[in-house]
């Protein structure tokens, strides 16, 4: 309308179910555009006078609103790294043609002491090589074109962890009889992406990796060779970032009718430092040439003071913590049981050798004074306490699978360690 015709006020129109009506004092109408919402059919017509006196609706105007593209963030190799690797983050628009984008990264620190933000001119890739705990944060980007921006992308939270650290477990179980199958499953704490495994016997690479894919390092069927104490390590990205080596994981394979076998004495697998132990190989076959064996936390080795086919150990240590077994020429290995040394005053007395389903278990509480049971005990199987103080003996008739697991007792005058009890079916 010409203003000059009169004093007009404006009306202003937009289409939708309910039509809105804006009244304004002069024939402009000023809309922030915040969202495609904002997009549609606008009209106006002007009105004086009272009653009013409205004017023809105008002809619609039609305003097109397209949002403009959000960016995204992917990283490699993970969200959770480690130390010492290398990060990639990678800003993507998704966006028609051959469109060039210039970047901009932001960085807020996880633990909110700090914001730092890096620019970059048509990087697409932010990358940190050996990243360190600092580099923890949200990580957002936004691309440029012309005076147009993206949409900030949503952030990814990038957290380092000091250190990778690599465990192993086994399913079903350690202790098995040729033939039968057994898993050994390799795991990296908090961490699952991008990960390859590289598997240890005895610190010898096995190379028939096709076992070992995936974390799983599977044998089916088992053999009595494949005996041995079990390390895995894992490792991505390039150049490669290396875990530690796992924890040890024993696998004893027993033949269905073994003929050799290592005798212990005393006849436990708990003993306690600064005592001696005596060790040898019996074969019923009457052959030659089997020798004590050991694997310790440090390496393989044979037992230090060898007389033939027995080990003596005068005083033990700690450091003496390991599997024995025994060993012949050609490398068979048979017979292998865990013996623990203990320097604390407590030990759990218990069989070296499985016990078999349907007899019975049972477990004694021993004090190094007296090298004798302790009158009054707690026992533990699994960390939950199964006995209270009321004998120093523990005894459990009728024994199942069901009661395998971690036992230890303890007393008033200290805690023993955890030794695991194996089911052995009769038989077997």
């Amino acid at each position: 309308m010409d203003p000059s015709t009169g004093n007009w006020d404006s009306y202003w129109y937009k289409h939708t179910l309910n039509p809105e009506t804006e009244k304004k004092k002069t024939n402009s109408y000023t809309l922030k555009i915040d969202s495609v919402s904002d997009g549609g059919q606008y009209w106006c017509r002007a009105g004086r006078g009272k009653p009013v006196y409205y004017t023809q609706y105008s002809d619609a105007l039609w305003v097109n609103v397209t949002v403009f593209p959000k960016a995204v963030v992917t990283v490699r190799p993970d969200e959770r790294v480690f130390r010492g690797e290398t990060v990639t983050l990678r800003c993507d628009i998704k966006w028609g043609g051959d469109t060039e984008w210039t970047y901009r990264w932001e960085i807020e620190g996880t633990n909110n002491q700090y914001k730092n933000t890096v620019s970059r001119t048509s990087t697409q890739e932010l990358n940190i090589s050996g990243v360190d705990l600092s580099h923890s944060g949200k990580y957002t980007c936004t691309g440029q074109i012309h005076t147009q921006s993206s949409q900030r992308s949503d952030a990814v939270t990038l957290t380092v962890s000091a250190e990778a650290q690599a465990s192993v477990r086994v399913s079903p179980q350690p202790w098995l009889t040729e033939g039968e199958s057994v898993t050994l499953i390799c795991e990296v704490s908090g961490s699952s992406k991008g990960w390859t495994f590289s598997w240890f016997r005895d610190h010898d690479h096995l190379s028939d990796s096709s076992r070992g894919a995936g974390g799983s390092y599977t044998l089916s069927p088992a053999a009595l060779q494949h005996t041995g104490v079990y390390t895995c390590r894992a490792e991505r990205g390039r150049p490669a970032y290396y875990t530690h080596n796992s924890s040890s994981q024993t696998l004893w394979i027993t033949g269905v009718s073994a003929s050799v076998s290592l005798v212990i004495n005393p006849s436990r697998s708990q003993h306690f430092s600064s005592d001696s132990l005596s060790l040898s190989c019996e074969d019923k076959s009457n052959s030659a040439g089997w020798t004590v064996r050991r694997y310790t936390d440090k390496d393989t080795q044979t037992c230090a003071k060898q007389t033939g086919s027995g080990c003596v150990m005068d005083s033990l240590s700690t450091s003496d913590t390991g599997v024995y077994w025994c060993e012949s020429e050609s490398g068979e290995k048979r017979h292998p049981r865990n013996i623990t040394v203990h320097d604390g005053e407590v030990i759990l007395e218990s069989s070296v050798d499985p016990v078999i389903e349907g007899e019975t278990l049972t477990l004694h509480c021993l004090h190094r004074s007296t090298n004798s049971p302790i009158l009054s005990a707690d026992f533990y199987k699994d960390g939950s306490l199964i006995q209270n103080q009321t004998t120093g003996e523990m005894n459990i008739t009728t024994v199942s699978k069901s009661h395998e697991g971690f036992y230890y007792c303890k007393t008033e005058r200290g805690q023993s360690l955890h030794s695991w009890i194996s089911v052995r079916v009769r038989g077997q």
